[in-house]
């Protein structure tokens, strides 16, 4: 057969009469550019080696391109090209590669879960300090993260298995240090042997640290009587300090407004309103400079430093510039001031000067009385009993609790008056020395 594919009929022809022969490509037609195709496996040749090599495989190279024809009446039947011979490469073979083997840890006797959730964060934290000191920083593995629920319950485990740092038995226990140098001692939740209790003799364990009630209840009458005594502090230091320095400021603010009023006009002599003050009274071996205010309510005179003026019902008593009288006064001896605080330092003949708008009133010290009972209002007559005075005068009556720090009983000081100067020519001896 000359050609397969283009003479299928032996001789050449064709017997059909439909069948007519193709007019010649011209000269000037482009020739169809051949191809080698790529070789078939030569499936004879046998390898050593399970797994095929690639062959090598070549470019195939472009014919040469002629100038199609142009001529229509010529046609050429493309020639076929030899085709090259695949010449098998040699397989290589090569050895594997022996691989290391590791040596698998160690297995670990596994610690019961329930146990170990009844740890503390206490002796954890002991504990892990303490194993941390035993073994080297390479040992130590980071806890997985981002691991299920088995992996971090096996890393607990392992932490609790190195967490075991001493033998509790006999009622001691041995102590090692941590990195921190703090000893941290074997906690109860090991046996002697070294392992974890169980939950039962944990929670035994558990209950035997736990506070009895006599104790927790000696610990909340120990905090009551702590909160007591520091409430009792507080009042002694209200009543001693902080009232003595509200009332000097407010005595001080009313004897500058009296001065003040004084010298404007605008406090006339006559009667006063209670807790109006009114005079000034002046303790000069004491060094007592205090307002003088109508009435002895403890709030609005007594509490506020000032000395009250006996003025009201049976106590009534007379007012300096009285003919005749007893001008009586009260005042506190501790706190709120405390103008009377040293009275029972006056001597005889202890000068007591109250200023008024207009004059001076000058009064002597006569007596004193250091106790009497708080009802003895005689002592604020217009004859004092017990004062040692015989006949009406003008005098002048001091009235003071004591002891000091109490109101049981009251002192009394008296005095004369000796000297009644009137503003207009000037201070008296008393007050310019």
């Amino acid at each position: 057969m000359d050609d397969p594919l283009n003479d299928p009929l032996p001789g050449g022809g064709h017997t059909s009469p439909w069948f007519r022969t193709p007019p010649a490509a011209p000269a000037d037609e482009p020739q169809p550019v051949a191809y080698d195709a790529p070789l078939a496996y030569d499936e004879a040749h046998s390898f050593t080696y399970d797994e095929p090599q690639p062959y090598s495989y070549e470019e195939p190279q472009p014919s040469s391109y002629e100038e199609p024809q142009r001529a229509l009446d010529s046609f050429e039947e493309p020639q076929p090209q030899p085709q090259p011979q695949l010449q098998p490469q040699p397989h290589v073979h090569e050895e594997p590669q022996p691989q290391s083997y590791e040596e698998p840890e160690s297995y670990a006797e596994p610690v019961d879960d329930e146990t170990v959730g009844l740890r503390t964060a206490d002796t954890r934290r002991a504990a892990e300090g303490a194993d941390r000191a035993d073994r080297p920083e390479a040992e130590e593995s980071p806890a997985p993260t981002g691991e299920g629920r088995a992996a971090r319950r096996k890393a607990a485990q392992q932490a609790a298995r190195r967490s075991v740092v001493g033998v509790v038995g006999g009622g001691g226990g041995r102590r090692r240090r941590t990195p921190g140098g703090t000893a941290a001692a074997a906690t109860s939740e090991t046996k002697a042997d070294g392992k974890p209790l169980s939950r039962v003799e944990a929670r035994r364990a558990e209950r035997a640290r736990r506070p009895s009630p006599a104790v927790v209840a000696s610990r909340a009458v120990g905090e009551l009587f702590i909160s007591v005594g520091v409430l009792m502090l507080l009042f002694v230091a209200y009543q001693l300090w902080w009232t003595n320095v509200r009332a000097g400021q407010e005595a001080g603010s009313a004897t500058d407004t009296l001065q003040e009023d004084w010298a404007s006009g605008k406090r006339k002599p006559g009667a006063f309103e209670p807790g109006q003050g009114f005079a000034i009274m002046h303790i000069p071996r004491l060094d007592v400079v205090v307002p003088v205010a109508e009435g002895i309510d403890k709030e609005r005179v007594l509490d506020r430093g000032m000395v009250g003026h006996y003025a009201e019902g049976a106590l009534k008593t007379a007012m300096p510039d009285a003919k005749k009288g007893n001008f009586a006064v009260a005042g506190h001896r501790n706190t709120h001031g405390e103008p009377f605080r040293y009275v029972n330092r006056l001597e005889k003949g202890d000068e007591i000067v109250v200023e008024t708008q207009d004059k001076y009133y000058v009064y002597s010290m006569q007596t004193i009385l250091p106790q009497t009972s708080p009802s003895n209002t005689g002592v604020i007559a217009p004859i004092p009993k017990g004062s040692g005075f015989t006949e009406p005068g003008r005098y002048i009556t001091l009235t003071t609790c004591t002891p000091e720090f109490t109101s049981t009983y009251r002192m009394i000081v008296w005095g004369k008056m000796v000297e009644e100067r009137p503003r207009s020519k000037g201070k008296p001896d008393a007050l310019v020395r």
